[in-house]
């Protein structure tokens, strides 16, 4: 992806150098950029090194060598203890956090980072390690907008930039909505794999099956969401008990073919807690009700 030249050169730290880490330095290495780096494991950084990037001896040193910061690390908490190293030398810098973790946590990296003089941008990468650096890659970024205008051309050296608001938690949310859809997702196709090699069928043999009913969902998708948010959750197109009913044929097709039905016994312990509660006649998008309740 292009970015204007007087903002393709910006020099950038990165720390935490694990598979994005790397993958998000290499892009910047390849786009021209001085980098510095750090990983509390510093022979992670010889590849880097190697292609020219700059390995600081500390956190502190990498924060301390230039004004945009990048985190990529497991959680906050990895967060909390590299601004603890380097809370001396943050003042005027603008860190780009794109750890990990809960809306709320995200804030509170936001307010820390903000005592000590720096800025603050969230971060959620919507790709894997293989996409940073590539066309159609995206991020979700909040923070102040300021911050998001000044750096925007210097993110999106890494992947595209899908600014959502003020908000440092805004990102982390739209992030982690990302990943529910996704895990859940691979849980189910993992879980129908493992009923198809069960009984004989290899899971290249299962895959044209299974990507042609992952294809179907955009359009699932589209006609229930305008339902969901008109609050219409009439069964004049599915029922939630037939739902159910179907749900328990795939538990005991599982158990029947000696795979763990704890997945579908779970969403049907969903579906018949809604039945019971007098929603099956109902679509089963009413189940949502059962979520927002918790």
């Amino acid at each position: 992806m292009s970015v204007p030249q007087q903002e393709s050169r910006r020099p950038v730290t990165v720390i935490g150098l694990g598979p994005m880490g790397q993958a998000m330095a290499g892009a910047y290495l390849d786009a021209g950029h001085a980098v510095t780096v750090w990983n509390r494991t510093a022979a992670r950084a010889d590849g880097l090194v190697a292609r020219g990037a700059v390995l600081a001896p500390s956190a502190e040193a990498a924060v301390a060598a230039n004004e945009l910061v990048v985190l990529s690390l497991t959680d906050c908490d990895a967060v909390f203890a590299v601004l603890a190293a380097a809370g001396g030398v943050l003042a005027g810098k603008v860190v780009v956090n794109l750890s990990s973790d809960t809306p709320g946590r995200a804030r509170e990296a936001a307010r820390r980072l903000a005592a000590l003089g720096a800025g603050h941008l969230t971060g959620g990468v919507q790709v894997p390690p293989s996409g940073i650096g590539k066309e159609g890659s995206s991020t979700f970024y909040s923070g102040p907008v300021e911050l998001f205008r000044r750096h925007r051309a210097t993110l999106e050296v890494m992947t595209g930039a899908d600014y959502r608001g003020d908000d440092p938690g805004l990102a982390q949310l739209y992030y982690q909505l990302q990943m529910d859809l996704f895990w859940t997702s691979m849980a189910g196709y993992l879980h129908a794999t493992a009923v198809a090699e069960a009984n004989g069928i290899p899971a290249d043999e299962f895959l044209p099956h299974a990507a042609s009913t992952a294809a179907s969902m955009p359009g699932f998708l589209a006609f229930y969401a305008p339902r969901i948010a008109a609050g219409h959750h009439a069964g004049d197109v599915d029922r939630l008990a037939m739902g159910l009913a179907s749900v328990e044929h795939v538990r005991r097709t599982a158990a029947a073919s000696g795979v763990d039905d704890a997945l579908p016994a779970l969403v049907a312990d969903v579906f018949r807690r809604g039945v019971a509660a007098g929603h099956g006649a109902s679509s089963v998008t009413s189940v949502i009700g059962l979520f927002r309740e918790v």
